[in-house]
């Protein structure tokens, strides 16, 4: 873990401190480890050091958020200077994220999850 990836964790969201929301760390979510996951808010939270300004690492960001919105997550995305310099900006952000969340929850993840799979399984037995 780096030092921006504990910073966040210790004072923002370790021990349901923000919003009293479950985060987990370092958890695999597809092909791919999530620096940060919360289940409950379909949210990813990458933090991004300097390796990520380089174009191969960059493109390789980009379509990890893509493949990660494809399976139903938000992925925000902070840089190591965000989130040591200004934590409090970072904070304020997730806060909005979660106060958009609460108001208005994202769709269901594309179609070929379980959701899916249940609603074909009760017009097949003609349930609905």
């Amino acid at each position: 873990m780096t030092k921006a990836e504990a910073c966040l964790w210790k004072y923002v969201l370790k021990a349901k401190k923000l919003n009293d929301y479950s985060f987990r760390r370092q958890r695999p979510v597809g092909n791919y480890i999530a620096d940060f996951i919360c289940f409950e808010l379909r949210l990813i939270i990458e933090i991004d050091g300097y390796s990520h300004t380089l174009d191969d690492v960059c493109n390789k960001d980009v379509v990890k958020s893509n493949d990660l919105k494809n399976l139903g997550y938000e992925v925000i995305r902070f840089t190591d200077a965000e989130v040591l310099n200004d934590i409090s900006n970072v904070i304020r952000r997730l806060e909005a994220y979660i106060n958009d969340f609460e108001n208005c929850p994202p769709l269901p993840p594309p179609t070929g999850d379980s959701t899916d799979k249940h609603f074909k399984t009760l017009i097949m037995y003609n349930i609905i």
